[in-house]
Formats: structure tokens, sequence, C-alpha cells
């Protein structure tokens, strides 16, 4: 496996800094174990909700596609968004909610 290209880690990559406005602080880590592929995502905590999407479907969206990318290697892939401190956005209150609704 010396100089293996890691496609799933290439794709990762391209398509998150094509959706990000920090694209050069877009980082991705890629370890294997038992478990198979796990590709940890670091990203600007201004990016962190163009990463994750409304209602985590950005998200879930990136691992279905990393799945298939895995799939067509024979390899299990699973896809890790490192949250850094900061990126967290407030909570709404009961009554901003209430008012959304």
């Amino acid at each position: 496996m010396a100089e293996e290209s890691h496609k799933d880690q290439e794709f990762i990559d391209y398509v998150v800094k094509s959706l990000v406005d920090h694209s050069t602080d877009v980082k991705t880590e890629r370890t294997v174990d038992e478990m198979g592929v796990l590709i940890t995502l670091h990203v600007n905590p201004e990016d962190m909700g163009q990463v994750i999407g409304r209602q985590g479907q950005t998200a879930r969206s990136l691992r279905t596609l990393l799945r298939v990318v895995g799939a067509k290697n024979n390899a299990r892939v699973n896809l890790k968004i490192y949250e850094p401190e900061g990126s967290q956005r407030p909570r709404r209150s009961r009554e901003e909610h209430e008012a959304m609704t």
C-alpha cells in the first residue's frame, strides 16, 4: 500500500473546498484501522454551517458520497467533522423559535 492514491481523501478535499469561503483552511486526516477508513475534516469555524448544512443535510450527503467512493475501492469510509472552538452558533430562545414557526 505504499504511495497509494487516496481517492476518498482527494474527493472530500475537492468537494469541501468548493463549498466553503475559507478553502485554504480545509484540512483532512486519513486513518485506517480494522473498522475501515476514517477521514477527519477540519474547516474554519465560520464555514461549519456550510459544511453541515440545514438540519445536517450537507454533512449527510458528503457521508453518502464518501461511502460510494469507498465501495468502488472495497473500503468502508467514514467522515468525522471536527468542531473547533467557537464554531457553535448561539441557541435560539423559545420566543425566537416560536416566532419563526
